[in-house]
């Protein structure tokens, strides 16, 4: 009577188990699949022992007990080919899983046939029932061999078998070698339906079940953030465009002005002061920008070859005109024994230095700045160690990780009167995590800092006849550039800044013409105008340039002028959104004049 306890206590867990996992919204999947059917066979199985024993000892022996007797053999042959089928899904791939589920599925049927076909005899003696027979002995047969093949695939996948989706595989493997052998010298100890009763439980707690409800809302999660970070996107991309258009025009005659040689030496300060105050003002831009796209991993590492002696001779110049009117003595020394080509993001490692040579200047009342690099070469790959010391105010040591953090300045109230928004070191350290690189703080309060910097790049060896890459396009005085009565076409809505393009290319004696609008700009080309190059703002109301474009491709087969995407979108991605999208080139505002000049090189050189 023991054996009708143990199926009673099998029969709760297991409509348990049932509520609580078909209760629950599943993931369609094939452990899930099989789980469904192996905890349903499980069920019958355990009603279908019952029935059995209970007959058995009650003296109902007659056609009924017999059908359910070979009904529970077909049910153990059900069990042992689920138990099968999960063991070969969770050890080989999808092709072969198929394959040898096909082959388990051919052998069912006549093996379901023979099971009820062929003699099956029972015992009952006291409060002892089994049975015996062909079909009993072929069952035995079958479960070992389904056993050998669970056994092959957990040696086949030695390396695996910690996971927790083979503990039921496990230990069925073991504990039913036990049952087995208990069963086959004491028949009428049924235990066999009470194990794969607790192994099929215990399998409900090793699959992957994901509850649908909470991916759904992981999902929806997911989604509200994608669009709050696409409408962070938006908001900083329409406010770059916002502050870089009016500061295109402060910039751009700025420029103008500087190289108007009629000024008087007063004037020529001012406008410098102009320019300097502009270049802070789109510092602190680009920096809102940049600490957004590292954030979002909108943020790429370009590396390419460079001379890093020419970055070095740049931040030199760079860091002499942030001197102003600072009476520091600022030293730099260069290693010549770095190699005259290096392969890195130079774009990247000349922001982070330039970061910390800002930084030394702005707190540095009075005494020194020295810059110095060095390198440690092993194999091909060069180190270059940075260093920037300074005597200015220093760090209190306890302030020294807030350094990096963002939005964060320290001693406030001692350095209200200096610029910045605290996003500098913040942008430096991601950067250099982002390059593998390091940065070590030194600094005593009120004496000054030391901050180092190591960076790992490659050692491009060259021929001794192959010239250095020289990173900067020489200017229109250094190479021959030809453009006398060459036609510009300027696209932009606004009057200003078609005003201040204009300017900064009259030094080239282009022959200039302005559109206020894409269709303007279109009308023009209709007028069997042509140009040599058209640079085209992309914002524009009605129709944008990108429209623009590829309107004008669309309704010009042969079109080839180079045309230059001039906007004030400057956030990460946007280059080669515009190239595309067809646009031959990208010219960020505030227009610089070295890059104006690069590309007019580019463009018209002979």
């Amino acid at each position: 009577m023991a054996n009708i306890y143990f199926l009673i206590i099998d029969f709760i867990y297991l409509v348990l188990v049932m509520f609580v996992y078909f209760r629950k919204q599943r993931i369609n999947t094939l452990e899930n699949k099989i789980f469904a059917f192996l905890i349903n066979t499980s069920f019958i199985g355990v009603i279908l022992d019952f029935i059995s024993v209970y007959m058995a000892f009650s003296g109902n022996h007659n056609m009924v007990f017999n059908i359910i007797n070979r009904c529970y053999l077909v049910y153990l042959l059900s069990w042992i080919s689920l138990m099968t089928a999960y063991c070969v899904s969770i050890s080989t791939s999808e092709n072969k899983y198929k394959r040898i589920f096909s082959v388990i599925k051919i052998l069912y049927v006549p093996m379901v046939i023979f099971l009820l076909a062929y003699p099956l005899s029972y015992s009952v003696k006291g409060n002892e029932f089994y049975t015996y027979g062909l079909s009993a002995d072929v069952m035995y047969l079958l479960s070992g061999i389904y056993t050998l093949i669970m056994f092959i695939c957990l040696i086949i996948n030695f390396g695996n078998i910690k996971q927790k989706k083979y503990v039921p595989i496990i230990f069925y493997i073991s504990v039913g070698m036990v049952v087995t052998g208990v069963q086959l010298t004491n028949p009428s100890l049924l235990i066999i339906t009470t194990m794969e009763a607790f192994i099929t439980i215990l399998m409900s707690f090793t699959i992957e079940n994901p509850d649908v409800k909470m991916i759904e809302q992981l999902d929806a999660a997911k989604k509200q953030a994608d669009k709050a970070n696409q409408a962070k996107s938006d908001f900083l991309s329409s406010m770059s465009h916002e502050i870089r258009t009016p500061l295109n025009a402060i910039v751009g005659f700025s420029q103008v002005l500087d190289e108007d040689q009629s000024l008087s030496p007063e004037a020529k300060e001012e406008v410098k002061d102009i320019i300097m105050a502009s270049n802070s003002l789109l510092e602190i831009v680009n920096g809102i920008l940049d600490i957004s796209k590292i954030e979002s991993g909108k943020i790429e590492i370009v590396n390419q070859e460079y001379s890093f002696k020419e970055i070095f001779d740049n931040l030199v110049l760079l860091t002499k005109a942030r001197l102003g009117d600072k009476k520091l003595d600022f030293r730099y020394i260069y290693d010549d024994s770095i190699p005259a080509v290096i392969y890195g993001d130079h774009t990247r490692v000349k922001q982070v230095i330039l970061n910390i040579l800002t930084n030394a200047v702005k707190y540095t009342r009075e005494g020194f700045v020295e810059f110095r690099v060095s390198s440690i070469i092993k194999d091909d790959i060069c180190r270059l160690i940075i260093s920037v010391e300074d005597s200015g105010i220093g760090i209190k040591e306890e302030n020294i990780d807030k350094l990096f953090s963002k939005f964060e300045r320290l001693d406030l109230d001692k350095n209200i009167t200096i610029e910045g928004t605290g996003l500098g070191m913040a942008i430096t350290k991601k950067l250099l995590e982002l390059m593998n690189g390091k940065i070590v703080v030194q600094s005593v309060y009120g004496k000054g800092s030391k901050f180092t910097v190591s960076i790992d790049q490659r050692i491009i060896k060259m021929k001794e006849e192959t010239p250095v890459e020289v990173l900067d396009t020489p200017t229109k005085e250094e190479k021959n550039i030809e453009t006398v009565d060459k036609k510009v076409l300027i696209v932009d809505d606004n009057k200003i800044n078609l005003k201040v393009a204009s300017k900064l290319l009259e030094g080239y004696n282009f022959n200039i013409t302005t559109a206020d609008s894409g269709n303007a700009c279109i009308e023009l080309l209709k007028q069997s105008n042509s140009y040599d190059i058209i640079l085209m703002d992309d914002m524009m109301p009605g129709m944008s340039g990108v429209e623009t474009l590829h309107k004008i491709k669309e309704e010009y087969s042969n079109f080839t002028t180079p045309v230059i995407a001039l906007t004030a979108n400057a956030i990460t991605g946007v280059r080669e959104k515009y190239l595309n999208e067809g646009f031959n080139d990208y010219l960020a505002k505030p227009i610089d004049k070295g890059e104006l000049n690069n590309l007019i090189a580019k463009y018209f050189s002979k």
